[in-house]
């Protein structure tokens, strides 16, 4: 069976494309790095590409004999969106970031999977819907590491955030070293007047609180 384990960053035109199949997959088995399909002449691949990677149509990835395949994307069932006005197809891909899924963005239109509920909201912002069968390419970010926000601890409370490809750090350390030594010289010897010679031993972590010895 053919391994693909490589995806070719380079410009297109750079690598001779292969005439034995292209790799036509649509957009949900694209976002998958580890994937058993087949090549449109019919033969066995087996996917393995780097956690994380996605394939667009036109890209190209290379095969375990060397040979260097093209990627296709798939015509699918989607929802093509339009409005009467640019602040309206902005509204519309505004709340449908809201609910993080895969847009496409054209020029004066949006696409997106079929889901009825999103379409209903679609329709009650004033766009007009259509379905048709194309090629799906979701703007990058919006599922690229399905949009994870991981919150790991850090020790003190750092914590990563991630967005897509943003990836923080956040240490929180505040330079703050409260080992609460605090040893500010307190040796309050209090002399009342009446005797009362008050050994106040402030050393603020023991509290050993030498109490009011009364002579």
């Amino acid at each position: 069976m053919l391994e693909i384990k490589t995806k070719i960053k380079a410009r297109r035109g750079a690598y001779a494309v292969t005439t034995r199949g292209a790799l036509r997959l649509p957009f949900d088995q694209r976002q998958k790095s580890r994937l058993r399909t087949r090549l449109v002449s019919g033969e066995e691949v087996a996917l393995a590409l780097p956690r994380g990677e996605i394939l667009r149509g036109g890209d190209l990835v290379v095969a375990s004999d060397g040979r260097v395949i093209e990627v296709q994307a798939e015509s699918e069932r989607v929802v093509h969106v339009e409005c009467a006005t640019p602040a309206a197809l902005a509204r519309c891909a505004y709340h449908l970031g809201n609910r993080h899924v895969p847009v496409e963005v054209g020029e004066g239109y949006l696409r997106l999977a079929a889901d009825h509920v999103l379409e209903e909201m679609l329709t009650g912002l004033g766009a007009r819907l259509s379905a048709l069968d194309a090629p799906f390419e979701p703007e990058a970010g919006a599922y690229a590491g399905g949009h994870q926000h991981r919150h790991d601890e850090m020790g003190h409370g750092g914590r990563i955030h991630e967005f897509g490809e943003h990836r923080h750090e956040h240490a929180h350390d505040h330079g703050h070293d409260h080992a609460h030594g605090h040893d500010h010289g307190h040796d309050h010897e209090h002399a009342h007047g009446d005797g009362q010679g008050d050994d106040h031993d402030h050393a603020h972590c023991d509290h050993p609180h030498h109490h009011h010895r009364h002579k």
